[in-house]
């Protein structure tokens, strides 16, 4: 009997071991496809779309973004902006800027977005003294769900993962390259939002970068689900294409030069 149960116990591993390989070829197969759809330097595989790119915005001026993306601020209106109650966004607009007013709330674009990149430009307000917490505490809401912290971490002792373009409540930045208030920063993300299915079951978890003034501070991170204060929850169900958000929390922080591009599934 022992015998018998030896013999079925490597029938079982051998057979296991088999199926992992079996799934690893699959995975390299389907890994591959894109590249054996086309030959090497196949002139007739399509060229990519022709971009004129935007330009790196000095203190003094933000300049154009890149020809395809969707401006969500001329520098004269909140147009594309509305309040959470689907009602004009009436937060202070000024020359090139807009403002939060404290305890209006948080504003949302009208547009909805999925994959996307995004590019905003904030500004926080002068400092405090005394104020080490979270001084220019805002954000951006990626699906209007995950946050990407804004704050003064110049000044700021707040925990790691709420300092300045931490992915809030979870990552801190790898790196702190905050500007002083009264400075404009910018952050350049890539967001490539969860998948469900049907029947809501999550089949991709959301994955961000983040650059701060230039700087990679997120690295592709997988988020565990929605920003929550004190709490991971786990992921609920939402549509593909969901607004971007912007944070009121009670600082008059500034942005200016807000754009997004759309990414398709392949990007």
């Amino acid at each position: 009997m022992r015998s018998g149960f030896r013999n079925i116990s490597i029938f079982t591993v051998v057979a296991v071991l088999l199926f992992g390989i079996l799934q690893v070829e699959i995975s390299k197969s389907s890994d591959s496809e894109g590249l054996t759809r086309w030959q090497i330097h196949d002139m007739s595989r399509p060229q990519p779309p022709v971009v004129t790119p935007g330009d790196v915005s000095t203190q003094a001026h933000p300049v154009r973004p890149p020809s395809d993306a969707i401006v969500l601020f001329d520098g004269k209106s909140l147009s594309a902006w509305q309040g959470a109650d689907g009602g004009p966004a009436i937060w202070k607009v000024g020359t090139g800027y807009f403002e939060v007013v404290p305890k209006t709330g948080d504003i949302y674009t009208k547009q909805a977005f999925g994959d996307c990149q995004v590019h905003v430009e904030w500004m926080a307000p002068p400092w405090t003294p005394g104020n080490t917490y979270d001084p220019g505490n805002s954000g951006v809401y990626l699906a209007s769900l995950y946050e990407v912290q804004i704050v003064d971490s110049v000044h700021s002792k707040i925990y790691a993962d709420g300092q300045a373009a931490a992915m809030y409540g979870q990552y801190p930045p790898l790196v702190n390259v905050c500007l002083a208030p009264g400075l404009w920063q910018s952050y350049d993300i890539v967001f490539h939002d969860a998948r469900f299915d049907k029947g809501g079951k999550l089949l991709r978890p959301a994955f961000v970068t983040v650059f701060h003034n230039g700087v990679l501070v997120q690295d592709h991170v997988e988020l565990t689900g929605p920003t929550a204060h004190k709490q991971r929850p786990p992921y609920q169900p939402h549509p593909e294409r969901m607004p971007l958000r912007l944070q009121d929390h009670n600082y008059p922080v500034r942005f200016r030069n807000v754009w997004v591009r759309e990414l398709s599934e392949s990007q």
